[in-house]
């Protein structure tokens, strides 16, 4: 099954796990591909505006392709998509989400029964890698199974501060539109980087990113509040999180293959480079025609997922 023919009748079951914060607790939603028995289970995180819904594509192919039950989890991160809004959003960051996903993954474990879960692999786009990075790099986890196979989507442990600048100027800053149509032509002009998406898919994916509005039309299916932690954040913050994430890194166990967008802003060729010769000893690819970050829904990036992921 290729990214061009799909089923868009096919429909991921949507499920919520309760996850504790400082605070209280908050719903998070996922979505499944898939059986919920496979004891092959597969992550995918999406990046920092964006929503489970991404990975419809790849992963539906993959689940379609592999020759063992698979099930793809495809997490709404808090704050985004069918999730709730957090009231505190300076809880906004990366050690909530990575304890959320700790979550998720213990239901997911505990709908196997008796069953152990037998492979755990991770597809992380931009702060969706982060979090893979974060749950891969510190070994005592209560992880139902280590993660075997890595997948950093154009995301490393330096992020370069010019894009951090480029996300704190848009990141919570929306309005209204008249009509998906509208909508989707509006993203398009913050996801340059994505490189090539056919119309369709684009379309398809922007209906994901939007919700109706208070009055009427359309807005964006996200907590404007996400992006407080991020307009917080200096060039010294910045540094001491890269120096905490290149730690991180130096601990993974997993396989890891980095998908660098030859064009990105996020991840340099040299942060890139670094990540082949330390840690894990990252395979890197660098797709011509992206930045930051590919979509992952062309036939082309599917197929270079699922001969890393589905492979032996």
């Amino acid at each position: 099954m290729t990214a061009t023919h799909l089923s868009l009748n096919d429909q991921p079951q949507l499920e919520f796990v309760d996850c504790p914060h400082p605070e209280g607790h908050h719903r998070m939603a996922y979505w499944r591909w898939g059986n919920a028995q496979a004891q092959r289970v597969l992550v995918c995180a999406h990046g920092l505006t964006r929503q489970g819904r991404d990975f419809d594509r790849l992963a539906q192919a993959l689940v379609a392709q592999s020759t063992e039950a698979l099930q793809v989890i495809c997490p709404d991160v808090a704050g985004r998509g069918q999730s709730e809004w957090l009231n505190n959003p300076a809880l906004y960051q990366i050690p909530q989400y990575a304890a959320d996903m700790l979550a998720m993954l213990g239901q997911v474990q505990a709908q196997l029964g008796s069953l152990p879960m037998q492979s755990l692999d991770w597809v992380g786009t931009s702060m969706g890698g982060l979090i893979g990075l974060v749950l891969c790099g510190q070994p005592g986890l209560p992880l139902p199974a280590p993660i075997r196979r890595l997948v950093l989507n154009d995301v490393g442990p330096a992020i370069t501060w010019s894009s951090v600048q480029r996300m704190q100027s848009y990141v919570g800053q929306y309005g209204q539109y008249r009509d998906l149509d509208e909508a989707a032509a509006q993203l398009w002009t913050l996801s340059q980087g994505f490189g090539p998406v056919l119309p369709e898919v684009w379309r398809e994916m922007s209906s994901h990113m939007t919700r109706p509005g208070t009055q009427g039309g359309l807005t964006l299916h996200y907590d404007p509040a996400i992006g407080v932690p991020l307009r917080a954040m200096t060039p010294d913050m910045a540094a001491a999180g890269e120096a905490t994430l290149w730690a991180l890194y130096d601990q993974v166990q997993a396989q890891t293959l980095l998908i660098r967008g030859q064009d990105s802003d996020l991840l340099t060729p040299e942060t890139a480079l670094e990540m082949t010769q330390r840690g894990p000893h990252a395979r890197l690819e660098t797709w011509p025609g992206f930045g930051h970050a590919p979509t992952l829904t062309g036939e082309d990036q599917i197929r270079a997922l699922a001969s890393f992921l589905l492979s032996d």
